[in-house]
């Protein structure tokens, strides 16, 4: 299958329902080399396919395993901080919580071989700027959740997510406020 069939796939999507999402994703995994391309369009930014790239990245990142995406930690890392669509960014943020989950496992698995220090450096940077900036709840709490995780094993993020909690995210709605207390309860626990 090439990537023109896979722009066929997404174009054919109407909406994020479950079951497009589902079928959209098998159809991927039929294809492995199709994740590079579905990697890539959801880094084509400007254009609204990349879109529904995301929600098949995340897709499969949730249900099938993280471990699709070890190959293009590079590419996703370094390109997470370009992406502006709204309903891109929350698969995006979705996909850096799993990421630092799968790091952070007691469990031993690939991402904790193939995530650099780099590439942690990179989602913690994009993390914090999506807090400080006009994002949806469900980014700001994913990101919260990432950057804790990240923040255990990093000396100045636990310090400035509290920080940056307390002064701007938990006025920002109810959902960011519940998430953040959950969260500084947390950062209380391990500083």
């Amino acid at each position: 299958m090439s990537v023109d069939f896979l722009i066929t796939v997404l174009n054919n999507m109407d909406n994020p329902a479950r079951e497009n999402r589902k079928t959209a994703s098998n159809i991927v995994l039929q294809q492995p080399n199709l994740i590079k391309k579905l990697v890539d369009l959801t880094f084509d930014v400007d254009n609204k396919l990349s879109i529904k790239a995301a929600w098949i990245l995340e897709w499969i990142c949730t249900h099938h395993g993280i471990n699709h995406i070890i190959l293009y930690l590079d590419t996703f890392t370094q390109n997470i901080q370009k992406v502006h669509f709204d309903s891109a960014v929350r698969p995006c943020a979705k996909i850096c919580e799993h990421i630092a989950k799968a790091y952070t496992s007691k469990k031993e698995n690939l991402i904790k071989k193939a995530l650099t220090e780099k590439h942690i450096d990179l989602i913690i940077e994009t993390g914090f700027d999506w807090l400080i900036s006009q994002q949806k709840i469900a980014v700001k709490a994913y990101t919260m959740q990432t950057l804790y995780l990240f923040g255990r094993s990093t000396d100045w993020v636990l310090q400035e997510l509290d920080h940056v909690i307390r002064n701007q995210v938990i006025h920002e709605s109810k959902g960011c406020e519940a998430r953040g207390r959950k969260i500084l309860a947390l950062i209380q626990k391990d500083l």
